[in-house]
């Protein structure tokens, strides 16, 4: 036993290491590997019915949930980019040919507000249009000479993107088909009680689907409903407007408003009252109410959390994973309650 013990502890710690060495090398393509094992919980419903549709053929019923996720999801995606492309060129022409003018917008926003607020500006140089017409063409110099220097970087950016996604693509494929093997030698292979491992599983996937389907539902409607809004007051880019408010609505309670708010404010200010009031308006009974009534239903309800820590979980999983961590940040808190309530459950039975 003596002898044995020494030869035990040194492959636990070649384990350890041996594991950490392979999660650093799969580092740099962490969020196609996580967003790899999320499309795969989302899709494995559809591959179990095709499996049963091919007769058990897993390559084939693999290879199809692929393609319809391609049919349904990616190909729409690029027909919006390629629409959101055409939106910015021609914001952009506007922008050049002097149609939109924001230096006069925003001097008709300095005008409207109180001398105490204006001067407060002029301290700091922003209540002078001409001096921030120079100061903005400053930093747009410095700006280009920045981006042109970092070109190659930028590529290699775009480069790594395009690898990602091949990356998450191809592990979609084979995650649909042997993943569920993968998943009972993972539940045999931990160190837990067959129950917890199964519990523990089962709230994973259900936080993942909730968090998914959840925000992805919320933001779909409040981008298109503030979209529309946007559009029928005339406000230029409706599109790429609605696509920014989808985006910040993945932040529960206050993502769309960071981006309907400061139009409304801007109408209210420049005289145009009765389309800043309709904004506002809609944006608090109709776009707030959609987060305020989906959410709790979508989200909330099924990974059990209270509003409160879906917003904290939400926010801190952004601020720390970025763009992925609307997903992750619930995922880890609906686990660390999970793990605590299985602890307590031990404890109690102890």
């Amino acid at each position: 036993m003596t002898h044995r013990a020494p030869q035990h502890q040194a492959f636990i710690f070649l384990l350890i290491a041996v594991s950490l060495a392979f999660a650093w090398i799969l580092l740099p393509f962490y969020g196609a590997i996580f967003w790899g094992i999320v499309l795969t919980i989302l899709f494995a419903p559809l591959h179990r019915h095709l499996l049963k549709w091919t007769g058990q053929r897993q390559n084939l019923a693999a290879f199809m949930t692929l393609l319809l996720f391609l049919i349904a999801v990616f190909f729409p995606l690029a027909l919006i980019a390629s629409s959101l492309l055409q939106e910015g060129t021609a914001f952009y022409e506007k922008l050049r040919s002097g149609q939109l003018d924001f230096g006069t917008y925003f001097q008709q926003i300095i005008n409207s507000l109180p001398s105490w607020i204006s001067n407060l500006l002029s301290r700091f140089g922003l209540g002078d249009i001409s001096t921030l017409k120079s100061t903005l063409s400053t930093a747009a110099t410095q700006g280009s000479q920045f981006i042109a220097a970092k070109a190659l970087s930028i590529g290699q950016i775009t480069a790594g993107f395009g690898i990602s996604i091949g990356i998450m693509l191809y592990l979609l494929f084979f995650l649909l088909r042997d993943g569920e093997t993968l998943v009972e030698k993972l539940q045999q292979t931990l160190p837990l009680k067959q129950e917890h491992t199964q519990q523990l599983f089962t709230k994973f996937v259900a936080v993942i689907r909730a968090t998914i389907k959840g925000n992805i539902m919320v933001a779909a409607t409040q981008g298109a409903l503030g979209g529309a809004m946007f559009w029928f007051l005339g406000v230029q880019g409706p599109l790429l407007w609605s696509v920014l408010m989808a985006v910040m609505s993945l932040l529960p309670a206050i993502g769309s408003g960071l981006i309907w708010a400061p139009v409304a404010m801007y109408f209210l200010v420049t005289g145009a009252t009765w389309q800043g009031v309709t904004l506002i308006l809609y944006g608090i009974f109709v776009i707030g109410l959609i987060d305020n009534i989906l959410r709790p239903i979508l989200v909330g309800k099924d990974t059990q959390m209270p509003d409160y820590i879906v917003l904290l979980a939400t926010m801190g999983g952004i601020f720390v994973f970025g763009l992925n961590g609307f997903v992750i940040g619930p995922v880890i808190a609906a686990m660390f309650i999970a793990t605590w309530d299985l602890f307590s459950e031990e404890k109690e039975n102890a």
